[in-house]
């Protein structure tokens, strides 16, 4: 499938870029700089958030993944944010913005040709600022939105993405992200060598503390916990009690068997809907033990309405980050992610995907949708990662070899026994 041609008003200090045609991997491999198609070189990509934890775990990674990328570190602190820039080193410059100010968006969006929304947390806020900012000066979009309601919301504003001929793609992190395209791998190749049809999908995740990210991975996780969960069962959608329905499952080696429990993710909706799966759930669980305990009594005790209210979580925030940093300290930061396939044969696959530090992990995942966008695999409009229009299936394993760089274990479509830690052998090959 060809990528999108997104011609962009070429101004004194802005590149127009023209997309190219979605590439396969040749010398793009993990470990190198990629090159970048002619037309899309010297490509400006506004990172706002970059002075946070995610954001700038994003710019660090574009700049390891691609040396021909300008990269505007955009934020509200000046200090940290000349700190991102040197750290970044050349072909990269401060820009101060606001997410909440309209003009200042506009203003920083006019010299840029994508632009990489990961200033969260996505919860409870009303509008998709940036995505209408984006649309208004024909900028391309990313952002790493893990909330059900605003990734639906960004959905809405398709038509017109397509009407300005801009790709945008919202979900578009580690998980969900990276994981919603694992699921649509699963399912491609079920369908493709299977005689069955899909019919669960389930969506794992795992980290150890807050995964280094910082207070608004924290903020996140407690403005979760304020939301019913969203489950699809046989077709029927369902809501479930938030951090309830534990199970212990195996995230084979480095990670081994984990307690992870329901959660209110916009990947079990959108997979759903996209990839024709009629059951579907997800679940996170976390270490030390304790914090699992912690969010299922902060679940059964607090009001829902406490836990959506953002300033009031920002507030506990501040309460609980510097236990939480110590914690951290030796806790780690492993993360990992596990998506199990089932279909009405009897076909069970899984992909597994883990790494050390979640920090630098999901900056590669965002800098895979980027570049992916940047070399054209993205049509215009506004899609979640699993539609073909939003990552072109041909460009989907280039997409995942970017992402799982400097994972320690990375699978695709095994069956379950064979990426499980200690799989029990009956004899004759069969294996529990």
């Amino acid at each position: 499938m060809a990528g999108a041609s997104v011609h962009m008003q070429h101004l004194n200090s802005r590149v127009g870029v023209t997309m190219a045609t979605a590439t396969t991997p040749t010398d793009t491999q993990i470990g190198t700089r990629v090159q970048l198609p002619e037309k899309t070189r010297n490509s400006r990509v506004l990172v706002l958030g970059a002075t946070g934890r995610v954001g700038g775990s994003t710019a660090i990674a574009l700049s390891k993944l691609c040396s021909d990328l300008q990269i505007v570190v955009g934020g509200r602190n000046r200090e940290k944010g000349v700190n991102m820039v040197a750290t970044l080193g050349r072909n990269s410059e401060f820009s101060e913005v606001d997410v909440n100010n309209v003009k200042s968006l506009e203003a920083a969006l006019k010299d840029v040709d994508l632009v990489v929304h990961a200033a969260g947390p996505f919860q409870q806020a009303e509008k998709c600022t940036v995505l209408e900012a984006a649309l208004e000066t024909k900028t391309a979009y990313v952002d790493v939105c893990d909330d059900t309601a605003y990734s639906q919301r960004a959905k809405s504003f398709k038509n017109s993405a397509i009407a300005a001929n801009i790709p945008a793609i919202t979900t578009g992190g580690i998980y969900p992200g990276v994981s919603n395209v694992m699921a649509a791998e699963l399912v491609r190749a079920a369908r493709s060598e299977s005689k069955g049809t899909p019919e669960r999908l389930r969506f794992y995740y795992y980290t150890a503390g807050t995964g280094g990210a910082g207070p608004t991975i924290l903020a996140t996780s407690f403005l979760l916990l304020g939301e019913e969960v969203v489950a699809f069962n046989k077709g029927e959608k369902i809501k479930l009690k938030p951090y309830s329905g534990m199970l212990e499952i195996d995230f084979g080696k480095g990670i081994g068997k984990k307690d992870v429990y329901l959660l209110n993710l916009p990947e079990v909706s959108s997979t759903h809907e996209v990839l024709g799966v009629p059951t579907v759930s997800a679940r996170f669980g976390t270490s030390p033990f304790f914090w699992n305990w912690g969010m299922a009594i902060m679940t059964s005790l607090l009001p829902p309405e406490l836990l959506r209210d953002r300033s009031k979580v920002q507030q506990m925030v501040e309460l609980f980050d510097p236990v939480v940093r110590q914690v951290d300290s030796f806790a780690g930061e492993r993360v990992s992610m596990r998506v199990d396939l089932e279909c009405s044969d009897g076909r069970n696959t899984v992909g597994i995907f883990s790494h050390k530090r979640l920090s630098v992990s999901v900056g590669y995942a965002a800098a895979a949708f980027v570049m992916a966008i940047l070399e054209g695999s993205t049509q215009p409009g506004v899609w979640f990662p699993e539609e073909n229009e939003g990552i072109a299936i041909e460009a989907r394993e280039l997409l995942l070899e970017r992402a799982a760089q400097g994972t320690f274990n990375f699978v695709m479509n095994k069956p379950s026994w064979m990426v499980e830690t200690n799989p029990k052998e009956l004899g004759l090959g069969i294996y529990v």
